[in-house]
């Protein structure tokens, strides 16, 4: 598992996530304080406070973990 901090400050940014990590298999958990959301979830997400980075919780390893960082580019802090 790898830890990252994004950035989904905009309705489009949470849109465009969604669908570029629902194509990936594995598991992915967005962390906000206390609450776990699934981040495959757009509701969950926008439950989150936005305005501050979150941090993604990736259960992948290898080369599956290369592509996802490579997709998660735009949305790293």
């Amino acid at each position: 598992m790898k830890t990252v901090q994004i950035s989904l400050n905009s309705i489009d940014k949470v849109k465009s996530f969604v669908n570029e990590i629902s194509k990936f298999d594995f598991d992915f958990d967005l962390v906000s304080g206390r609450y776990v959301i699934d981040a495959k979830s757009i509701m969950g997400i926008f439950s989150l406070d936005l305005s501050k980075p979150i941090d993604l919780n990736i259960h992948s390893e290898g080369e599956a973990l290369e592509n996802v960082l490579k997709m998660l580019a735009p949305y790293l802090v």
